[in-house]
């Protein structure tokens, strides 16, 4: 019990078993396998190629809604429109004319095409 505080090693010798000039224990180099630094890359959830330069509606967290066209993305979803039009509700509709604009990914919470886009009704509420 006396040499508790010692560890029971030898006072040359480190707990790894490797010498001081090794690359084990606790001050030395790397442990163990290495994870590569080549990721592989992940693969889009919506291939946004398909709509470049076509008419795109999108939503933001928060409620405002713009279409424009499509000029460019990025792997956030970060979106370049032209010809954006902002579709203002409050106090009354109207359409507010931005041009080129860029969007940010992370606040966008749905994007559709224009072309192909109708209202249906609503077949939840109960007719009269």
């Amino acid at each position: 019990m006396a040499d508790r505080g010692r560890g029971g090693f030898a006072r040359g010798s480190q707990r790894g078993g490797m010498s001081s000039r090794g690359h084990g224990g606790r001050h030395g180099g790397p442990q163990g396998p290495q994870p590569t630094l080549d990721k592989p890359k992940r693969e889009a959830i919506l291939d946004l190629a398909k709509y470049a330069n076509a008419r795109i509606r999108v939503k933001f967290t928060g409620g405002r809604e713009v279409t424009g066209v499509l000029k460019g993305y990025d792997q956030l979803f970060n979106l370049v429109l032209d010809e954006v039009e902002e579709q203002v509700q409050d106090p009354e509709p109207r359409i507010r004319m931005l041009g080129l604009t860029v969007l940010r990914g992370p606040t966008i919470t749905l994007l559709s095409p224009v072309d192909g886009l109708e209202e249906i009704s609503n077949p939840f509420i109960a007719e009269e």
